[in-house]
């Protein structure tokens, strides 16, 4: 058996999630360059409806913008996007392509796990992401997992019981993000408290100078 050789990621405190049906009707560039303006470090681009040839070219217009601000580019469910883009890596949610597989398809760059329990987490660890996605920490109407809200404790018990950087997930703010940090989240992803906001670059400031 190979075991691939753990290589720690470094985490920003704010994971920006930019899904074009979040953004109110403005130009998913525009929301992008506001992001990195706000000065975020790692943006996802994800895009549950949209054709793969116009996720394809979102991607690569993201991944044309964050290289020069040393932003990492992560890909929401398509290894072959994230491949086809140079992105620095996917997230694959439970349903989704399996880790062993993505691990196959993208080698050393990053692979991010969703996952919603105690078991998941474990599982996700020993087979080498490197990082996992935690939730749904609050009540959330942006995404629909299936799953029941979370809460710190929980999250609480994850941290304690895993190595890997945790993504807090689900009905994170600007007003509850320390929360989720002092819960033991090493980053949060944030939708649409950022995304509906009318000053997009000024909320991620705001959102950054909390920690």
């Amino acid at each position: 058996m190979t075991f691939r050789k753990i290589q720690r990621v470094t985490l920003p405190a704010l994971y920006a999630i930019l899904d074009p049906e979040q953004t109110n009707s403005r130009s998913p560039d525009i929301v992008l360059r506001q992001l990195l303006e706000g000065g975020a470090k790692i943006i996802q681009v994800r895009a549950k409806t949209m054709s793969s040839r116009n996720f394809l070219q979102l991607a690569q217009r993201a991944r044309d913008l964050t290289a020069p601000c040393d932003c990492k580019l992560i890909v929401n469910d398509r290894a072959d996007i994230a491949l086809g883009t140079a992105a620095d890596g996917v997230h694959l949610g439970q349903e989704d392509l399996p880790l062993q597989a993505g691990r196959k398809l993208l080698g050393d760059k990053i692979i991010g796990i969703s996952t919603h329990s105690l078991e998941q987490a474990q599982e996700a660890e020993a087979d080498g992401a490197d990082y996992i996605g935690f939730g749904p920490i609050f009540g959330t109407a942006t995404k629909n997992t299936g799953y029941t809200a979370r809460g710190l404790e929980m999250l609480a018990q994850i941290r304690a019981a895993v190595a890997l950087p945790i993504v807090a997930i689900g009905g994170i703010t600007e007003a509850n993000i320390q929360d989720v940090w002092q819960a033991g989240a090493d980053s949060a992803a944030i939708i649409s408290d950022i995304l509906k906001a009318e000053e997009v670059a000024a909320k991620v400031s705001a959102i950054l100078a909390r920690r």
